[in-house]
Parts: structure tokens; C-alpha cells; sequence
């Protein structure tokens, strides 16, 4: 009916628009916990973030992921695009945000491209597109993943994680096996960015059912944004107690961390869930980020947002409590594609971060980290009256 139609096209721009209200999430978040003199640096590369990763997707990848233009009747296709294209940024939001302070934008824009037109076009083809890999050993189109606990917070995770085995830490994070803490900036630019990526998340989780104008479709979406919720408020506090517990402090940006843990966690099955498991997944989701943040460290994986405790590990644990709360959903499936995510986004994006890095060096040298990216880069300080080289 036409006016179904017209309803869930509205409702998909909605949800785009909610979903873009992310950008300025991760924007106000990662400037919030970086050091005063690279603000400016990481508002720049969240911007450039969202300009180019959808222009490629728009001009490359969006094809390559569904096939054509062509396939979607339910609503505008020009909306389905909108929603689809709102995603592609954020997975290099998660990787830009863990290689904050030492990174150099140029390279990294090279990169923004590389995922919008191939690397999460591919990963989107296998599970919710195309699927040119349908009938082989690596077919995952059976994985269970409403709105991408692995198709987008695990790859933006893995690619992370080359990045960071590639760049190395910040200057003079670790010495004599000691971690150095660099405390956050901004702590209300903290929370103003996290409690802007909770609410994005109801566009995000919500407008994947991708309908709302028929009763059952309209239970399912209020359905969906509701565990999403559930599983955020659950994160925030099990980080809250655990911080408390072991340091006997309420740490503001570990409190926001679990939140977003548990809502990367919640976002592989919100729809399917009854209104009590998500507290679990959720509460669960921001233990592992108290757990996880601490244990990178060790391993001297420099991440100044917790990113990959937050968006990897939650969207490993995410998309595997599907198959263990979902009766009709196998694990075995969910870890299948776990998988065959990793074995594809990790090679390509090592690959194509080590080919960046040899020819414009990703890493800004220890002299630039000293003065600041805003200042080498960008030209302009955030704050140049309280700028401090440490």
C-alpha cells in the first residue's frame, strides 16, 4: 500500500537522522578524553570521517554491498541508501577514536576510503547485501545480527586492532612496564558525547527492523528500542559497581564505557529478546569493558577511548548471546560468522594500513605528539591558553 510505503520511508530517514546524531557523539566523546592539545585534531577527522566515508560509499561501496540500486520495494530506495550509508562512518569512528593522538589525518582519510568503498561493503554483501559467497564453506548469511554488533562494531574493531599493532602507543604511555595515565580533557564532553551515541542507538537498533506501518512491525521497533535501552542501563551501572568495587571510585568515563559496551552488546538481536535478557547482556557487556580496558594495557595496545573493549569485545560477546539466549538461532552459526568476519576485515585492513603507513606514515613522530596534532596538523588549538606539553 502506498502509504505503508511512505510511512516506513519516513521512518527510515528518521532513523538516519537519528544515527547521524553519532557523528557528533563520537566527535564531543574522543575529544573529551584526549589531551587539550589534540582536540582540534579529532573533531577534524570525525568530520572528514562522515564526508568521506559516505561519498565513497555512495560512489563505490553501497553497489558492491547490495547489487543494485534496485532491490528494495518496501520503501524509497533513496531512503534505504540514507540508512545504509548513516552506518559506514561509524566503523571508522571506532578505529579513528583508539589511534587518537598519534595519528595524521591524510593517511587516515586514504584509509575512511578504503572502508567505505571496499572493506565494509564486503562484510555488508556477506551478511545483509548480495552475498557473493552464498553456497560455499564461508557463507555466512545465516549469522543473526539485526544492526551489526559484528557486521559493524567487530569490523570497526578489527581494524583497530591492525592500526594498533601497526602504530604502536602514544609517546611515553608505556615505560618500565608501567602504564602512564593520561587523563581526559573534558569530562562533560564526555558524557555529552556518550549520552549522544545512546540515543543515535534507538535510530540505529530501532530503524534495523526496517519497517513501522503495520502493528507487528510497530511492537517489534518500540520492542527493539526498549532492550536497547535496557542493555545501555545495565552497562552503565555493572561499571559503575565494578569500578567502585576494585578502586573505590565512580569513574565517570568507565560508567559511560559499560553503557556503550552494553548497548554495542544488545545490538546483534534487540528484536528477539524478552525484556529481561537484555539486563543481562547488557550488565555483562559492561563488565567486559571494566575487564578488558585494563588487560589491553597489559599487552601495551595502546587504545586512549577504550574502543576495543567497548565495540569488539561487545560485539564478539554481542552477536554470540543471540545464539545463546535465541532457541532458533545455533551458536555455532553466530561463531561461524564471528569468524569469518575477523579472518577477512583483520588482513585487509592490516594490509591496507601497513601499504598507507609505508608511503605517508600514519604515526605523527614523538616530537609532533609533543607539540600536538592541532598544532602540526591543523593549525588551530581548541584551547591554546591551556594547552600543556605533556
Amino acid at each position: 500500500m502506498e502509504i505503508n510505503y511512505v510511512i516506513d520511508t519516513l521512518f527510515a530517514l528518521f532513523a538516519m537522522t537519528l544515527i547521524i546524531f553519532m557523528v557528533p557523539g563520537f566527535a564531543m566523546l574522543e575529544a573529551g578524553l584526549v589531551r587539550t592539545k589534540n582536540v582540534t585534531s579529532v573533531l577534524t577527522v570525525n568530520v572528514m570521517i562522515y564526508a568521506v566515508a559516505s561519498l565513497a560509499f555512495l560512489l563505490i561501496g553501497y553497489e558492491l554491498a547490495f547489487g543494485s540500486w534496485d532491490h528494495q520495494d518496501g520503501m524509497s530506495k533513496w531512503a534505504f541508501f540514507m540508512f545504509q550509508m548513516a552506518f559506514v562512518g561509524k566503523v571508522v569512528n571506532i578505529m579513528s577514536g583508539g589511534v587518537s593522538e598519534r595519528s595524521r589525518i591524510l593517511p587516515l582519510a586514504i584509509f575512511t576510503i578504503a572502508v567505505g568503498a571496499l572493506i565494509y561493503p564486503i562484510i555488508v554483501n556477506l551478511t545483509w547485501g548480495a552475498n557473493f559467497l552464498a553456497g560455499t564453506a564461508l557463507d555466512i548469511s545465516a549469522l543473526s545480527d539485526l544492526a551489526g554488533s559484528t557486521v559493524i562494531h567487530s569490523t570497526g574493531g578489527w581494524a583497530l586492532l591492525a592500526a594498533i599493532l601497526i602504530m604502536g602507543p602514544r609517546r611515553g604511555r608505556y615505560k618500565d612496564n608501567i602504564v602512564r595515565v593520561i587523563p581526559a580533557s573534558n569530562i562533560p564532553l564526555v558524557t555529552l558525547g556518550a549520552l549522544l551515541l545512546w540515543i543515535g542507538w534507538f535510530g540505529f537498533n530501532g530503524g534495523s527492523v526496517g519497517a513501522i506501518s503495520s502493528k507487528e512491525n510497530a511492537d517489534t521497533v518500540a520492542l527493539t528500542i526498549m532492550n536497547t535501552n535496557t542493555a545501555g542501563l545495565a552497562g552503565a551501572i555493572a561499571g559503575w559497581l565494578l569500578t567502585y568495587f576494585r578502586y573505590k571510585k565512580f569513574d565517570i568515563t568507565v560508567i559511560l564505557n559499560g553503557a556503550l559496551g552494553g548497548l554495542v552488546a544488545v545490538t546483534a538481536g534487540p528484536d528477539q529478546y524478552d525484556i529481561h535478557t537484555p539486563i543481562l547482556i547488557g550488565a555483562i557487556g559492561g563488565a567486559l569493558v571494566v575487564l578488558f580496558v585494563p588487560i589491553f594495557d597489559k599487552f601495551r595496545m595502546d587504545d586512549p577511548v577504550g574502543a576495543l573493549s567497548v565495540h569488539l569485545i561487545n560485539g564478539i560477546w554481542g552477536t554470540l548471546a543471540v545464539g545463546i539466549f535465541v532457541a532458533d538461532v545455533s551458536i555455532w552459526t553466530q561463531l561461524k560468522g564471528i569468524l569469518v568476519v575477523g579472518m577477512i576485515v583483520f588482513p585487509l585492513s592490516w594490509i591496507t594500513i601497513y601499504i598507507i603507513n609505508k608511503i605517508f606514515v600514519l604515526r605523527a613522530n614523538d616530537e609532533e605528539q609533543l607539540e600536538g596534532i592541532d598544532a602540526t596538523e591543523c593549525g588551530i588549538e581548541s584551547y591554546p591558553e591551556f594547552k600543556r606539553s605533556i
